[in-house]
């Protein structure tokens, strides 16, 4: 049996579907990945990967080594990691995330973990859409708004306030809605963070009021949505968190301040289930701590 080196190598031509990919991912060249996959076959007597011009893809016997290979992995990352000195950790962590969340308040939040942890690359995927995990080898996945999948391993990390917001240029021209139902008759702004698409849920005095929304602008990424609130298009309903410096520099009002929305939950998916690598659990255990120590609602 080929090093680790080749085991690890395998698992991303696996998971990328390409060994030119894999290769830069690796430090190595397309020649060389492909020299030490057919080693590996050779060794093992047997054909992992069918290669054609235009895809790589698992073979039967394939895709049973590398349902067996993966976990092995990580196990021997935690073995490693449990009897190094300090608890210091290594390699490379990836995390994916939605661009304003994780540039406003993922990012800070991590520095203190980063310095503890000097040794640890980081690597962060910032993308509102959302994106295949396991073949982009993500160890943890932050996600605001309901959980898609409620068989997923997943961990509350907050529940964040949302609000409506607006320019003080665009309520110049088309005056402040006093209450919700006035939303009817204003340009709306939609962006990602909606978890209602349609529909902005109100709550006061223990009543609820539901209002059925259509987007005169639409964006699909939560800084655009802020962007054109700010610009003026309109009136948009986002997290606290991401519009804190527009409302702090006056160039976002909020509306409806005795109204409550339903917050947004932000969760960390883990695609390795209970595998996931230390690295990962120990990210997701740090920033939990950083948003209670901001006296935000996080999980028990």
């Amino acid at each position: 049996m080929k090093d680790i080196s080749a085991l690890k190598l395998y698992t991303r031509v696996a998971r990328l579907g390409s060994f030119s990919a894999a290769a830069r991912e690796c430090g190595l060249s397309q020649s060389q990945a492909s020299r030490i996959i057919a080693d590996l076959e050779a060794d093992l007597g047997t054909r992992l990967l069918s290669r054609t011009t235009r895809a790589v893809m698992l073979t039967e016997a394939g895709a049973e080594f590398l349902a067996r290979v993966e976990p092995i992995l990580v196990a021997l990352d935690e073995a490693e990691q449990s009897v190094r000195q300090g608890g210091e950790l290594r390699g490379l962590l990836r995390m994916s995330m939605p661009t304003s969340f994780g540039i406003r308040d993922v990012i800070p939040r991590l520095a203190t973990f980063v310095v503890l942890h000097p040794s640890l690359r980081v690597e962060l995927l910032l993308e509102d859409r959302r994106q295949d995990l396991v073949r982009d080898a993500v160890d943890v996945a932050i996600r605001l708004g309901r959980l898609v999948d409620s068989t997923a391993t997943a961990k509350l990390i907050a529940t964040i306030p949302r609000v409506v917001v607006a320019s003080p240029a665009y309520l110049a021209r088309h005056g402040a809605p006093a209450t919700p139902d006035e939303l009817a008759q204003h340009r709306i702004v939609g962006g990602t963070a909606s978890a209602v698409p349609t529909a902005w849920l109100f709550q006061r005095d223990g009543q609820e009021q539901v209002i059925p929304l259509e987007p005169h602008f639409s964006t699909n990424e939560n800084e655009g949505a802020i962007a054109a609130a700010v610009a003026g298009f309109g009136i948009t309903s986002t997290s606290g968190w991401a519009c804190r410096r527009e409302l702090e520099e006056g160039s976002l009002v909020r509306l409806f301040a005795d109204w409550k929305m339903v917050g947004i939950a932000v969760h960390a998916y883990f695609p390795m289930g209970p595998a996931t690598r230390a690295a990962g659990r120990a990210a997701v255990d740090h920033l939990v701590a950083e948003f209670r120590r901001g006296g935000e609602a996080v999980s028990s």
